[in-house]
């Protein structure tokens, strides 16, 4: 299974759930750059090079990432891709990896949320600056404003959760990814779910739109 949605939609708060539910790997294309490159790996030390020069990781590089991912044993009776594919060139490598590999996407999910709501959750977001607690301003607020619970650490916002900078991950989202939900839907796999509601609300309407397939 997939999860598409644009920025703030909660792909990864649904898919790590599910994935511990239903016992899979959870596949988070950013989870493992960032631990590639930790590990020091030929492929993390080729995205590091990138990464540090502040420019996007190829296609062929995270290709390559999830290839190595899904032939692992555990990927063989299931999982979820969480964040990946992004574009439609990634799709149609996924398309052949998958065939390669001898499996197939069952569902994939398109958590559906409006921008307004979007905005709120992305520009709400802070953090500590010392321990990295994550808080948000309306849903998650400190007991005192600006100041971490755990370790008073000052909180702040990163620059790309600026109101500037969501609309633009946004427009980028809606150029790059978009197109994506055409092609899986030409390919009778595409389910929308709500995105807007309780986290366990959502997850119910996740499951009961995957049971069929």
């Amino acid at each position: 299974m997939a999860f598409l949605g644009p920025p703030g939609a909660g792909k990864g708060t649904q898919a790590r759930e599910l994935a511990r539910e239903w016992d899979v790997p959870q596949i988070a294309t950013g989870d493992m750059l960032r631990a590639a490159v930790a590990a020091q790996t030929p492929l993390g030390g080729e995205a590091r090079r990138y990464m540090d020069a502040g420019a996007l990781v190829p296609d062929d590089v995270i290709v390559r990432l999830v290839r190595a991912r899904l032939a692992e044993a555990d990927a063989a009776r299931g999982f979820i891709l969480d964040g990946f594919p992004r574009t439609i060139a990634q799709a149609e490598a996924l398309d052949r990896m998958l065939k390669d590999l001898g499996l197939a996407l069952d569902a994939v999910v398109h958590i559906d949320v409006g921008e307004p709501e979007l905005l709120r959750r992305l520009t709400g977001r802070r953090l500590c600056r010392g321990c990295q607690t994550p808080y948000h301003v309306v849903s998650a607020p400190p007991r005192r404003p600006g100041v971490c619970d755990k370790c008073q650490g000052e909180l702040y916002q990163r620059e790309d959760d600026t109101e500037a900078a969501v609309r633009t991950r946004l427009d980028v989202y809606r150029r790059q990814t978009a197109p994506l939900l055409e092609y899986y839907r030409s390919r009778g796999v595409l389910t929308r779910v709500d995105g807007e509601g309780s986290i366990e609300g959502i997850r119910g309407a996740v499951r009961a739109a995957v049971a069929p397939r």
